[in-house]
């Protein structure tokens, strides 16, 4: 029998990752909409979705990290930089490669937005949206555990959360900080 430490490991941190980035795409949609209106300052807001973004990233490296290790199913290195490559469930997998590739690049993005422009910088953050449908693609067409009604219900609990998030951002006019003039946002996709 082989050792399913890394197996085991593989599935913990793919749900992990999937969690925290639920939890960074409702951070940051709490940043523009600013659901609590002052309660929550929006620098508060900000670094906690940074700080939600890195984790998530650290999880799919460790997710990634796991697989190849992983005797069970066999993932090579070439696998998780091309999606497509797995012989396992190639789709699926291709799906989370993206996701982690486009998470990766929106990443890097938060401290090169004044260098890219902020009009480039918001319409590739805005691409978190397929980021986040694609990892829950992914999880359900890829993950073992989404037959088991936990997982199920996990992912759809965090589609419910980011649908309601993202109603309300597109409902709702953000509250500017104290003795700040609203500038219309006139490049977000979201803006009222």
């Amino acid at each position: 029998m082989k050792d399913p430490t890394f197996w085991l490991l593989a599935r913990a941190s793919g749900l992990t990752a999937y969690v925290l980035l639920t939890l960074s795409v409702l951070a940051g949609l709490a940043v523009k909409s600013r659901p609590f209106g002052s309660a929550v300052k929006a620098a508060s807001a900000t670094d906690t979705h940074r700080f939600l973004s890195l984790l998530a990233l650290g999880a799919i490296t460790l997710h990634a990290i796991t697989l190849v290790l992983d005797q069970t199913v066999h993932i090579g290195l070439a696998a998780l930089l091309i999606p497509g490559m797995a012989t396992y469930r190639p789709v699926a997998t291709g799906l989370g490669v993206l996701a982690a590739e486009l998470a990766a690049l929106i990443i890097v993005s938060f401290p090169l937005r004044k260098r890219i422009g902020v009009r480039a910088w918001r319409r590739l953050h805005f691409t978190t949206y397929a980021v986040f449908a694609a990892a829950t693609a992914h999880g359900l067409a890829a993950g073992t555990d989404t037959h088991r009604l936990w997982a199920f219900g996990l992912c759809r609990g965090a589609v419910f959360a980011v649908a309601v998030a993202t109603a309300w951002r597109a409902l709702n006019r953000p509250i500017p900080p104290k003795g700040v003039t609203r500038v219309p946002d006139r490049d977000s996709p979201l803006a009222v």
